[in-house]
């Protein structure tokens, strides 16, 4: 592990082991799934996040937590298997309300279109009998450029954050506050520039860790190729939507909706010969499925879109807004954790939090409703915005 990324680790060290102890011991505990039931709302269907199935990381992926090993993945689909009925995304489509999926439904899908999931998630998911949904960004397919986070990941892991600095200062000026790990560059600056300026990002670190990206690219051979995603089509998979170039789709204007959603579904129909149904937002955030995006993916023919912010899709959810669970447990009992216990406590724990704000802002609106009356009609009361479920 680069020493990048060993302190912020650490720090949460302690708490991965009390959960990991804690999803041991309710895993052993007889009734388990009716003591999980407990923890919060029940579930209408569980959908799970897979990424990279390697047995080590990379320095393309080293740091972002999208690892899992072989005999990792093949447990977790023994488990799934097990206990759940996976299900296909025409299951979920063909049911309007979650009333007609069996128990315990499980929706399995794959971002990114790493290459890895060619080696070791089509044959394995074949083995067991388990549909599944591979969203991709067509422009990556046969490695001629690196993904956003591949080449952040590279160069923050063999450079370290000095060139990533750099880079930042290209776009931001020298003023910008300096980033410290990994992953503030994608939680804190990207999400804060637009997609021209993530370019320029992006071509300043190409230049200033003197990379040459289509080399690289081509000799770590991250990413399916057009034949690949022809070969999972053909096996009966599902693709889907990531958008073009993996973007946080909160920067994407009216005008660049076409090229980053449109661009890519066209493209991935004319390659693989099916309807592309569905998109998955690049980094799972609800932030990022804006009202503009929503509408726009309803209008261009998707059906379905779906998160990660690993909360309970209850009975009669949107369609557009399906949560999923990423994980990459390394037994029995931290998938069961995952999967039934944290996203009812994360449901919880939101409705809580949006009780509160609309309690705060009920008291606002009745205090600024009697500024109302007290200076008339012509004084438009203000109230807090909702935000939206992290």
């Amino acid at each position: 592990m680069s020493t990048l990324y060993q302190s912020n680790q650490s720090e949460g060290g302690g708490r991965s082991k009390v959960l990991k102890l804690a999803a041991e011991t309710l895993w052993q505990m007889p009734g388990r799934f009716g003591i999980a039931r407990l923890f919060g709302p029940a579930y209408s269907l569980r959908c799970i996040a897979f990424h990279d199935i390697s047995a080590s990381e990379s320095s393309f992926t080293r740091g972002m937590g999208v690892n899992i090993t072989p005999t990792d993945f093949e447990s977790a689909l023994k488990f799934l298997t097990q206990y759940y009925n996976p299900v296909r995304l025409e299951d979920v489509l063909a049911d309007s309300d979650g009333r007609g999926l069996p128990q315990r439904a499980v929706l399995v899908t794959f971002d990114d279109g790493y290459a890895s999931v060619m080696e070791w998630a089509a044959p394995l998911c074949a083995k067991f009998g388990v549909p599944a949904i591979f969203f991709l960004n067509a422009a990556f397919l046969d490695n001629q450029r690196l993904a956003p986070d591949s080449l952040v990941c590279f160069v923050a892991n063999v450079q370290g954050m000095e060139t990533i600095n750099a880079a930042v200062r290209v776009v931001q000026g020298t003023s910008s506050p300096k980033l410290n790990c990994m992953a503030e560059i994608f939680s804190r600056f990207f999400p804060a520039i637009s997609l021209a300026e993530r370019k320029v990002f992006l071509d300043a670190l190409v230049h200033l860790g003197k990379i040459n990206e289509r080399q690289l690219a081509e000799e770590a051979g991250l990413y399916l190729t057009r034949n690949q995603l022809c070969e999972l089509a053909s096996l009966g998979f599902e693709i889907g939507n990531h958008t073009y170039t993996h973007v946080r789709c909160r920067s994407l204007t009216a005008e660049n909706l076409a090229e980053e959603v449109d661009r890519n579904k066209a493209e991935l129909e004319g390659i693989s010969g099916k309807k592309v149904r569905s998109f998955s937002v690049p980094y799972g955030s609800s932030a990022d499925l804006t009202f503009e995006l929503m509408g726009h993916l309803k209008l261009s023919g998707h059906e379905v879109a779906f998160l990660s912010e690993s909360a309970v899709n209850l009975r009669g959810a949107d369609r557009f807004v399906l949560d999923r669970v990423s994980t990459y447990a390394d037994s029995d009992g931290t998938l069961f954790f995952q999967i039934e216990v944290l996203p009812r406590l994360r449901t919880t724990r939101n409705r809580l939090y949006q009780g509160l704000r609309f309690l705060r802002t009920g008291r606002k609106r009745a205090s600024s409703d009697r500024v109302v009356a007290a200076r008339g009609a012509h004084c438009i009361p203000t109230v807090d915005r909702i935000e939206p479920r992290m």
